[in-house]
């Protein structure tokens, strides 16, 4: 920073925006020509340029803010606006879907039957696996929200078994979704609530396991002592975003599981 006559970083060169977005293109592809031709060739290669470009581009960025000192005050304002940002798009991400929910289902069209949910599919119970993965990600809120404290206190350890705990709810989360999935009584093409039901809840899954991988990133740095009580915008980060999903599936619950049903 001795050469800089400001406090922001200017991000030096990088390849890993070019192998994400060619790991993009091999994904989307691999994926049409695995539905069309069952080769999973490109699909893969595209799997693993993505998780390379990842590890890398991860690395870059902690090396960064961790060891080179690029993170400075200014910066870390910049990225939380940028993590809000992100966030505030999710949510308009979500309100398509639950728009179109309300739309089907508050004045339900001839063809579903005239009511909701339509005629010929039987809803998921939403006093059985629904509610107790409603608990299982509101106690994984609680136990993200335990790190933060233990961090900001210094109390490593603490912050370590709170961390690892959040992402095996995350999990143990993700395998009841996919055993509701598999034994779900409706599918996808099942008219328009199998398809709000599906898309909505799978993308709420992703977005579930996606910050199980961010937080799983921060308990590594966690335990590389790489956060400190007044430096840890990264952890912080991946709570706002598990906050979020758990916010997110609380009107799932409300709005699909149980008014809708």
């Amino acid at each position: 920073m001795a050469h800089q006559a400001h406090a922001y970083h200017m991000v030096d060169p990088s390849p890993w925006p070019l192998t994400g977005a060619v790991a993009a293109l091999l994904m989307t592809s691999g994926l049409a020509v695995w539905f069309h031709f069952h080769s999973s060739i490109l699909l893969s290669l595209g799997l693993v340029l993505l998780f390379l470009t990842m590890y890398q581009w991860w690395r870059d960025i902690i090396r960064e803010g961790t060891f080179q000192g690029h993170h400075t005050p200014p910066v870390q304002k910049g990225l939380r606006y940028g993590m809000l940002l992100f966030i505030t798009s999710e949510v308009f991400f979500f309100l398509g879907f639950f728009w179109t929910f309300y739309h089907s289902s508050l004045v339900p069209a001839p063809e579903l039957g005239g009511h909701w949910p339509p005629t010929g599919i039987t809803p998921l119970d939403p006093f059985e696996v629904p509610l107790l993965n409603t608990a299982v990600l509101m106690a994984s809120g609680v136990t993200v929200t335990w790190a933060h404290h233990s961090i900001m206190a210094g109390q490593r350890k603490s912050a370590i078994q709170s961390l690892t705990l959040t992402i095996l709810l995350g999990l143990y989360f993700t395998l009841l979704q996919a055993t509701e999935y598999y034994e779900a009584p409706f599918t996808i093409a099942d008219s328009v609530y199998g398809s709000i039901f599906f898309v909505a809840t799978g993308f709420h899954d992703s977005m579930v396991i996606i910050g199980s991988l961010f937080l799983a990133v921060c308990l590594l740095r966690q335990i590389l002592y790489h956060f400190t009580s007044d430096h840890h915008f990264g952890f912080e980060a991946a709570a706002w975003y598990w906050h979020f999903v758990d916010v997110v599936w609380l009107f799932l619950y409300i709005s699909i599981y149980w008014w809708g049903s």
